[in-house]
Formats: structure tokens, C-alpha cells, sequence
């Protein structure tokens, strides 16, 4: 029977691991321990399908581990100054229970890249939600508005003449970007520019975690008869 490339399909020598033309590793079976013919092209059948993500499954994966993650990487969490490492632990989690619930053969890192970047995307939505609903009640129902405003200017004006007197530069210049920093549109424009570089980050970190999950469930495992 010819072996083929999951990915480029060019023919595979049997003995090899890895395909000649573009290096994916291959899985390999011997027929010498016994298994049937039907054994070994369930597992051939299998092997091809590595690359698959079956996204209903991985959806409710995702979904489990995103709602925790979400929650503790938003703004008012105690412990959401380690947002990276909620949101990569949460993507290598949701590929461990994606693989154990669906035992395919393997899983490639691809794969588990892709349902670790759903799995940021859903945490990632929730811990930016989150942060702006709690911003809202305080400001609005719990009427500590010009708390946070005093918090604002006291923190920009510290910094704009920290600036003027460590550097040589223009002192127009600064004051009229101090202004725009308190200025209604120019905090809501930094802090959307700080949540979207975040929202950025997360997604790297949480499709990183995806791979390395999938790459911690590469052991192999032929299917059962």
C-alpha cells in the first residue's frame, strides 16, 4: 500500500518517518506485532486526520476553560497581573480535554494552535467585558467617577513633568499632549490602544499554549480493535 503526505501528498518511503518533500513527521505501524490488516488501516485512516479539529467538541472545550480564564485575567482581578499565564495554561488545558474526549491518534501542533486561539479569543472577549462592566458600576452606580478622574490627572501630570525634567523636549508639545491624555477622547483612546495590544498578546501566548498542549498529548495511541 502506498504511504502518502498528510500534508503535500507526495509519496512516502515505508521505512521513513519523515515525508521527503516537506519534512511533516510521519506515523509509522508495523504489522510484526501481530495487528490484522484491518487494525493497521484503522490506524492509517486515523493518522491522516491529525491535522482535523472536530470544532463542536472544541468549542465546549474551549468554552469550559475560557469562562475561568476570562474572569481571572480581567482588570480587577487580584491575580490578573498573570493574565499570560491563565490564558496559556487555559489553551494547553482545553487540547488535553479535547484529545482525551475525542482519542484521535495525535493531534498536531497546528491543530491545537487553532483551538488554543479560540480558546483566547472567548477568554480574551470576557476579561475585556468584564473589566468594562465593572468600570461602568463604579463609575455610575457606585458613583466613584471622580475618584478615578482625580487618579487620572494626578498619574499624567506626574508623568508629563517627570518628562520635562529628564528630557529636552519641546515644552509645548508635552503640554498639549498632557491635555489630550485628559481629555474624555484621548483616555479612551489610550485605553483602547492598551486593551487591543493585551488582546493581541493573549492571543499569541494562548495560541502558543494550544501547540504545546498538543505537542504534551503527541504520545501515540493506536486505536482499540
Amino acid at each position: 500500500m502506498e504511504v502518502t503526505c498528510n500534508r503535500c501528498h507526495q509519496s512516502v518511503p515505508a521505512d521513513s518517518c519523515y515525508c521527503p518533500a516537506c519534512g511533516l513527521p510521519q506515523l509509522v505501524y508495523s504489522t510484526e506485532d501481530g495487528e490484522s490488516p484491518a487494525q493497521a488501516e484503522r490506524w492509517a485512516e486515523a493518522a491522516r486526520d491529525a491535522s482535523q479539529v472536530e470544532w463542536k467538541p472544541a468549542l465546549r472545550a474551549a468554552m469550559l476553560l475560557a469562562v475561568p480564564a476570562g474572569l481571572l485575567s480581567c482588570g480587577f482581578s487580584p491575580v490578573g497581573v498573570l493574565g499570560l499565564f491563565w490564558m496559556a495554561a487555559a489553551s494547553a488545558w482545553a487540547v488535553s480535554l479535547y484529545a482525551r474526549k475525542q482519542q484521535p491518534v495525535w493531534i498536531t501542533m497546528g491543530a491545537g494552535a487553532r483551538i488554543g486561539l479560540v480558546t483566547g479569543l472567548l477568554a480574551g472577549w470576557l476579561a475585556f467585558g468584564s473589566t468594562g462592566v465593572a468600570f461602568y458600576c463604579m463609575r455610575f452606580l457606585l458613583h466613584q467617577g471622580q475618584a478615578f478622574d482625580t487618579w487620572w490627572a494626578l498619574m499624567v501630570n506626574q508623568s508629563v513633568s517627570q518628562q520635562m525634567q529628564t528630557m529636552s523636549a519641546d515644552t509645548q508639545a508635552l503640554t498639549e499632549f498632557k491635555n489630550l491624555l485628559l481629555s474624555v477622547e484621548g483616555r479612551a483612546g489610550l485605553m483602547l490602544t492598551a486593551m487591543m495590544v493585551l488582546e493581541v498578546a493573549l492571543l499569541l501566548v494562548a495560541a502558543a499554549g494550544g501547540a504545546l498542549g498538543a505537542r504534551m498529548m503527541a504520545r501515540p495511541r493506536r486505536p482499540e480493535a
